[in-house]
């Protein structure tokens, strides 16, 4: 039997195991053995537990309670704590999802025991490398034995930074197999979206209209840590409210919640929090998160994760970022990227006005990536 040891640690990785877990459990429940390692990177109620409830996801073997501390400090941890897990389980694989601290140490652990690497979502590429994300997606794809993307442009990056399409089994991580995949989130968000409908009572209990909100989420550093950035996008939401009529959503991370009042000037925190089309919100459930994305009009974010959500449920997405992984939702016409300038955010804005998306391609895959992912797992491992 293929023994696998999974990484967690931010939600969003929660939420990808889902897919993961799923696809083991109804097609693979006797040829696979899962070990869920928690590092305890997000570790509060709504962050973290609440999503093993949600989605049916087995609770961690392992929870290595890193929680909050700088970079390296919280790396380090979680590097120490990963190489004792491997070492007593002896994997076949560790897998790894996307870019966080939690991934960056079990790259670094893996690869200095010589446990192989399963990559999910490799290939994404900002090209800016003062994101930490940047640099953590780049050195676990260059210790990987297997690197599964989720889109063409992350399968065609790898091939520029010197993968060769052409390596043949046994992979190994210095002939790594790479494949273009489709998304896990993509799979989520199709077996979830139902269940979202029947169960979240988000938009009764904020009393949000469908269609007449606008999602929203801040989380990253540089937007929340930066006054003048954060005091822009909240003038650019106030301005958009004003204009338009529509509420707001906007689930709070905790970062936010914490800088909002000291970050933003005094007279644009008071029109925030007593402007009745605001709806400031605790973090929600994956469900929950489904329900406000299916219901709304609009999608402003800086999470990477939303971006694509936005997608998968054809909305307009306005990005807060100066660039984005997902290149292709921007290419077609589905987001547009608008940094932390109020000015570029209402230009943006006033282009969906007058300028609705009509087309979505299928670029994130059919439904079925953590399906692919776990039997190439399987057919490596008989290789």
């Amino acid at each position: 039997m293929l023994k696998i040891v999974t990484i967690i640690g931010a939600r969003p990785q929660i939420i990808k195991a889902a897919a993961l877990s799923r696809a083991i459990r109804n097609h693979f429940s006797d040829q696979i053995n899962e070990i869920i390692v928690h590092t305890g990177q997000h570790y509060d109620e709504n962050m973290s537990e609440v999503f093993f409830r949600e989605l049916g996801i087995p609770q961690p073997h392992y929870n290595l309670n890193v929680g909050s501390a700088s970079h390296g400090v919280q790396t380090a941890r979680m590097i120490e704590g990963i190489e004792t897990v491997l070492k007593e389980e002896k994997p076949d694989y560790l897998v790894l999802y996307g870019d966080t601290n939690s991934t960056l140490a079990g790259a670094v652990a893996a690869s200095k025991i010589h446990v192989p690497i399963a990559h999910i979502e490799a290939g994404l590429r900002s090209f800016n490398k003062a994101m930490p994300e940047e640099i953590n997606r780049i050195l676990c794809d260059h210790c990987s034995t297997l690197l599964f993307s989720p889109t063409e442009t992350g399968y065609k990056n790898l091939m520029h930074e010197g993968f060769d399409t052409s390596n043949q089994p046994p992979f190994s991580a210095d002939n790594p197999g790479i494949y273009h995949c489709g998304d896990v989130m993509y799979d989520n968000s199709l077996h979830f979206a139902e269940l979202a409908v029947k169960q979240s009572q988000m938009l009764r209990n904020n009393q949000l209209i469908a269609d007449q909100y606008i999602l929203c989420t801040i989380h990253r550093n540089n937007n929340t840590d930066e006054p003048e950035r954060l005091q822009h996008i909240f003038e650019a939401l106030l301005e958009i409210v004003r204009q338009s009529g529509k509420q707001i959503a906007l689930p709070l991370h905790p970062r936010t919640a914490k800088l909002l009042k000291t970050n933003l000037f005094p007279e644009c925190y008071q029109d925030v929090i007593s402007n009745p089309l605001v709806h400031l919100m605790e973090p929600v459930s994956f469900l929950d998160m489904i329900a406000l994305e299916q219901n709304a009009s609009h999608v402003i974010t800086d999470s990477g994760g939303v971006q694509k959500e936005a997608y998968f449920f054809k909305k307009p997405c306005i990005i807060l970022r100066p660039e984005t992984e997902w290149k292709e939702i921007v290419e077609v016409g589905a987001a547009q990227i608008a940094d932390a300038s109020k000015t570029r955010i209402l230009e943006a804005w006033n282009h969906f006005i007058d300028n609705p998306p009509r087309h979505y391609p299928a670029i994130f895959g059919d439904g079925k990536a953590a399906q692919f992912i776990v039997n190439e797992l399987l057919m490596n491992k008989e290789s």
